[in-house]
């Protein structure tokens, strides 16, 4: 599996085809792994810290989520075949899911959430097996009661793959302390999927998206979310490119200095 390595990350250059078929394999051969995605923001965190750095270079592999890390690729000589937002490739994961009987577990997002996208996938695909799902609103502590208790429910449930959407970098922090105790074959961090499968939040519509404009449509539809994100990471993000792809910059080794 061909990588790109921008601002010290891993970057898997795979298609949604690949990465589905990897998906299947990795289950057919009952093999644990992690799968986590990368966009601007979450490349400007893991630049200045090591630990989350380190998480995404450690699993399974990192696949580009987003035009920016994509355009990224490019300034740095560099090729990614696709920009493959969870949004995007879910609805073809869901056909897969349902045709091989892989069981899902939904973990993240506001309470409600996972259910609402359970409901809407499973109108698609009635057969989906979706095992269980538990909001992100839960004390995340790694010895914590509740934490322990949700654990405890999600191996219950003997899930074949577990999403994660507690927002970055919240989801690899608890991957990290917690994958041990998990039973799982695969965890896939999502973001807020859940809300997006669920339209709680709308996306662009599909001339912005198709075309590279999904941060745009962000924008305009919630302000207050994206705006001040976009407005910092996107020029820090491509200074550092350049500077990686002129100077050979370097990540940081302290999680504050960048």
């Amino acid at each position: 599996m061909r990588k790109v390595y921008l601002l010290g990350t891993q970057v898997a250059a795979i298609s949604i085809a690949e990465l589905l078929a990897k998906i299947d394999s990795l289950l057919h051969k009952k093999q644990r792994a992690i799968i986590t995605h990368l966009h601007v923001m979450g490349a400007n965190l893991a630049f200045e810290t090591p630990w989350f750095r380190q998480f995404l270079n450690d699993s399974y592999l990192t696949y580009c989520d987003g035009m920016g890390v994509q355009l990224g690729a490019r300034l740095l000589g560099d090729h990614l075949p696709a920009r493959m937002t969870l949004a995007d490739w879910i609805w073809d994961f869901a056909a897969q899911a349902e045709k091989r009987q892989y069981r899902l577990f939904f973990l993240g997002n506001p309470p409600g959430a996972a259910e609402r996208a359970a409901e809407c996938l499973l109108q698609r695909h009635p057969l989906l097996r979706i095992v269980g799902t538990q909001h992100g609103f839960f004390d995340r502590q790694a010895d914590s009661t509740e934490n322990l208790a949700v654990v405890e429910k999600i191996n219950a449930a003997q899930p074949d793959i577990l999403f994660v959407g507690l927002g970055m970098p919240a989801q690899e922090q608890w991957l990290l302390e917690n994958w041990p105790r998990l039973s799982s074959f695969l965890a896939i961090t999502c973001g807020g999927i859940f809300e997006y499968v669920a339209q709680d939040i709308p996306r662009g519509p599909r001339w912005m998206t198709q075309h590279y404009l999904e941060w745009l449509a962000r924008m305009l539809l919630q302000p207050r979310r994206y705006f001040k994100r976009y407005l910092r990471d996107n020029p820090l993000f491509f200074s550092r490119i350049l500077r990686q792809r002129f100077f050979g910059l370097k990540p940081s080794k302290s999680p504050y200095n960048s």
